[in-house]
């Protein structure tokens, strides 16, 4: 009796996990046999419109939604950088809605850049706007992507 129950128990927490991987919504995306995530950070910030390592030209088209703590007088700033740090591009990201609050806001942003000539790598940063200038109050989340 207590192998049948022991049998049956592990069955069914087999069971169980199987379905919470598979009702569980994709953050992960396989392209070009490289693993790609959907850009978050901390529950502050997610990008909807690109993933990890994605291709990206000019102009730039960024859209997604973060906390509105994340903003200052509705908008943050955003930098593209090559592989080595060097800003190429700056701009700013706009609330499209009321950003006076700890909920999530929509934004979006379109940024230009010239592609580096010499690499094909560099970085998306969308940086919480700190007026205050104290560095406890920066954040920012890194993408990195690759030049087309």
């Amino acid at each position: 009796m207590k192998k049948r129950d022991i049998i049956l128990s592990i069955v069914v927490i087999i069971v169980i996990s199987s379905v919470f991987f598979l009702l569980k919504p994709a953050d992960k995306v396989i392209k070009n046999n490289s693993l790609q995530t959907i850009p978050s950070k901390d529950d502050l910030i997610v990008v909807e419109s690109l993933v990890s390592n994605s291709e990206i030209s000019s102009p730039l088209t960024i859209v997604g939604k973060a906390r509105g703590t994340w903003f200052f007088e509705a908008s943050f700033p955003i930098v593209i950088t090559d592989w080595d740090g060097l800003i190429i591009a700056e701009g700013y990201a706009t609330a499209n809605g009321d950003w006076m609050t700890k909920d999530y806001v929509p934004f979006s942003a379109t940024i230009e850049f010239t592609r580096p000539s010499y690499e094909t790598r560099g970085f998306l940063i969308l940086k919480k706007d700190n007026p205050s200038g104290l560095p406890e109050n920066d954040n920012a989340l890194e993408i990195p992507v690759i030049f087309k």
